[in-house]
C-alpha cells in the first residue's frame, strides 16, 4: 500500500482542524443548515434516514492491519459494532454522531486515512482490481497510477464544484475486474505495436437513472500524458457539462448529446493546450510514487506444504469447494489471494463487525504482509497467503464466519444498505437479499447453477449496481409501497452490457419465486453445463424468462430441488 509522506500528512491533519472548526460553529448556531450542507459532504458525512452516516475512503481498495484496526475501533466507540464496505471499495458507518464526526476524523489521520472527496460534485475515490499488483493477467500493477490520480484530484480547484460527481476506474488486467465500462472514465492499461505502456480511455460509462456503457475516445495514451488528458476531460465536462438538472448533469449524458466523436474531438483541442505541460508525468515522479507502494519479501514456495493443499483438495470436499470458489492465482509462485466472504444470511452484504474487522486484521498479519483488499463486490481480500497457509486460513475463516464458498455464484449478492438506512432509497436492499441467499443456501444447488452475478439497488442512484448484474433487482416506489424491477442480461466485465427489464415490477414476497422460476428456466435450456446464464440470456433473450415469470406457477423450493 501507499506510505504518506509528510505533505500528505499535513493536507490530512490540517483537514481535520478545518472540520472541527467548521462543525464547532455549526453546531453553536454560527452556520446555517444550508452553508453546513456542502462542508459536510466534502468530508464525506451525509445525513440519512435514522442517523448522520460517514464515508471513508479506502484508496483503489487497499488497507493496511493498523488501518483495519483503526476502523474496528471506529464502529465499537462511535458506531454500532460494525462497518459497511460499498461498491466503491470505501467503508461507511452508519450510526455516528455529528459532534463526534471531527474525532472520528483525528483518528483517521492517525493511520492515514481520511474522508475527503467521498460525497459531493468532485472526482471521488479512483478504484480498480482488488487483485492489483499480485493478479497475473495484469500488464503492469495499476496502483501507482491510481495514486497519481488521487494527489492530481484531491482539492484540485478546478475540480471541486463539477456539474455532478465523477468516477475513474483503472484495469490493468487482461479481465475487466475494475468495471471500467461503466464510470464517468474508464482507464485499461495496453501496450502500443511498440510495447510501450498506455491507456485506452473510456468515457461516458454509468448506471443511475440513466445507465450507459463508456467510450473509448482514445485507443492508445502513452502514459507520461496520463493527468494532462484528465485535464482535458474533465476541463470540456465542467466547460459543457449542464448544471440546471442534476439529474442531467453526469459527463455521460453530455458525451450521448454531443456524440463520443464530437466530444472526443474537443478533448483534443483543450488536450492541444496541456500537452507536454507542467502535469506531464516523468520518471523521476513515478518512480517516487511507485517506492511509496509497499514492495515485499516473497519466499521461495514449499514443495511439501503444496502438496499437502493438494491432497486436502482431494479428500476434503468443503475445503475444496472454498479453494475453487475463493482462492485466487498470484503472480508469485507459492501464493495464493484469498476472498473472505462477507455475503452470510446472518448479516447484511459487506458488514463486519468491529471483532470481525479486528480478526481479519490479525490474519493479514499473520498470513501476509499485514495488506487487505476491498472489492467492489463487497468482500475482502487477504492478497499475499502462502498456499502452505491456506488449511489454516479456511479454518480461521471458518470459525468467523467469512469462509462462504459463494464468490461468483448467486448468493454473493451485490447490495446497497437501501431503505433501512438510505434517506434516497424507494425500498430496502437487505431483506431481499437475505431471502434470495435463504432460498438458494444449498451449495450443491449453486453449484449446479454456476457463475451469476446478482445485484440489488434501493433506488435508481444504482449503488447496488443492478444494471450490470446477470440478474438486477431494483427497488421502486408505487403508491407509497415498495416493489422491485427485474432486469436480466446485465454484466461488468469485457463486452460490458445493461439489464434488461423483464415486466411490471414484483412485490417483495415474490421476488425469491421469480428468481427461482428464472434459474429453473435457465437449468432447462442452457446447452451444456459450462453455458452460464448471461450466456444463456444473450443467445435467447429475455422472453422465456419473463413468461415463466409472470405466467408460471411457482416451482417448489430450492432446498427441495
Amino acid at each position: 500500500m501507499y506510505f504518506y509522506d509528510e505533505i500528505d500528512q499535513k493536507i490530512v491533519d490540517e483537514r481535520v482542524a478545518q472540520f472541527r472548526d467548521q462543525t464547532a460553529r455549526f453546531l453553536s448556531g454560527k452556520l446555517s443548515e444550508e452553508d453546513f450542507r456542502p462542508l459536510r459532504l466534502q468530508n464525506g458525512l451525509y445525513v440519512q434516514r435514522h442517523a448522520p452516516m460517514l464515508r471513508v475512503a479506502i484508496p483503489y481498495g487497499v488497507l493496511s492491519s493498523r488501518q483495519l484496526r483503526m476502523l474496528a475501533h471506529i464502529a465499537r466507540r462511535y458506531d454500532r459494532g460494525y462497518a459497511h464496505f460499498t461498491t466503491r471499495q470505501n467503508i461507511q458507518f452508519n450510526w455516528p454522531k455529528l459532534e463526534d464526526v471531527p474525532d472520528i476524523l483525528a483518528d483517521l489521520a492517525s493511520v492515514q486515512m481520511h474522508a475527503i472527496q467521498t460525497s459531493g460534485n468532485c472526482i471521488r475515490n479512483t478504484t480498480t482490481d482488488h487483485f492489483s499488483g499480485v493478479a497475473g493477467d495484469e500488464l503492469t500493477d495499476p496502483r501507482p497510477y491510481c495514486e497519481l490520480i488521487r494527489q492530481w484530484s484531491t482539492f484540485h480547484p478546478e475540480f471541486a464544484y463539477l456539474p455532478r460527481k465523477f468516477k475513474i476506474a483503472v484495469n490493468g488486467s487482461i479481465a475487466d475486474r475494475a468495471a471500467t465500462r461503466v464510470h464517468d472514465i474508464g482507464l485499461d492499461i495496453v501496450r502500443d505495436s511498440e510495447g510501450y505502456l498506455g491507456f485506452r480511455v473510456l468515457v461516458g460509462g454509468g448506471l443511475g437513472r440513466t445507465p450507459l456503457i463508456g467510450h473509448v475516445i482514445r485507443e492508445f495514451l502513452p502514459e507520461q500524458h496520463l493527468l494532462t488528458y484528465l485535464d482535458a476531460v474533465l476541463r470540456v465536462y465542467n466547460r459543457f457539462g449542464r448544471r440546471d438538472n442534476k439529474y442531467k448533469a453526469r459527463i455521460k449524458i453530455l458525451v450521448k448529446e454531443m456524440t463520443p466523436a464530437k466530444f472526443a474531438t474537443e478533448v483534443e483541442e483543450e488536450w492541444s493546450h496541456l500537452k507536454d505541460g507542467p502535469a506531464t508525468l516523468i520518471h523521476e515522479e513515478l518512480a517516487r510514487i511507485r517506492s511509496r507502494i509497499a514492495q515485499h519479501d516473497y519466499r521461495p514456495a514449499h514443495e511439501s506444504g503444496i502438496a499437502e493443499v493438494e491432497a486436502l483438495r482431494s479428500s476434503d470436499k468443503t475445503f475444496a469447494r472454498w479453494h475453487e470458489r475463493n482462492v485466487f492465482p498470484h503472480k508469485r509462485s507459492g501464493y495464493a489471494c484469498v476472498t473472505l466472504s462477507l455475503k452470510n444470511t446472518t448479516v447484511a452484504p459487506g458488514d463486519l463487525s468491529a471483532e470481525g474487522l479486528d480478526a481479519v486484521a490479525e490474519m493479514a498479519d499473520r498470513f501476509g504482509f499485514g495488506e487487505l483488499r476491498i472489492s467492489h463486490e463487497q468482500n475482502v481480500i487477504l492478497p499475499d497467503v502462502r498456499i502452505e497457509d491456506l488449511p489454516k486460513v479456511f479454518s480461521l475463516a471458518q470459525a468467523l464466519g467469512l469462509a462462504k464458498p459463494n464468490v461468483g455464484l448467486i448468493t454473493n449478492i451485490i447490495s446497497c444498505p437501501g431503505g433501512d438506512f438510505c434517506s434516497l432509497a424507494n425500498a430496502r436492499s437487505i431483506p431481499v437479499a437475505q431471502a434470495i441467499q435463504e432460498r438458494f443456501e444449498s451449495l450443491d444447488y449453486q453449484y449446479d447453477i454456476g457463475e451469476l452475478d446478482l445485484n440489488i439497488s434501493g433506488c435508481m442512484n444504482a449503488c447496488g449496481h443492478h444494471h450490470v448484474g446477470h440478474v438486477g433487482i431494483l427497488g421502486v416506489d408505487k403508491h407509497g409501497e415498495e416493489f422491485y424491477q427485474v432486469t436480466i442480461g446485465g454484466s461488468q466485465a469485457s463486452p460490458a452490457a445493461l439489464g434488461r427489464v423483464i415486466g411490471p415490477s414484483l412485490k417483495q414476497d415474490d421476488i425469491p419465486d421469480s428468481i427461482e422460476r428464472m434459474i429453473h428456466k435457465y437449468l432447462d435450456i442452457r446447452d451444456s453445463e459450462v453455458e452460464r446464464f448471461i450466456d444463456v440470456v444473450q443467445r435467447v433473450g429475455i422472453e422465456p424468462f419473463k413468461e415463466v415469470v409472470y405466467g408460471a406457477k411457482p416451482h417448489s423450493s430450492a432446498q427441495a430441488s
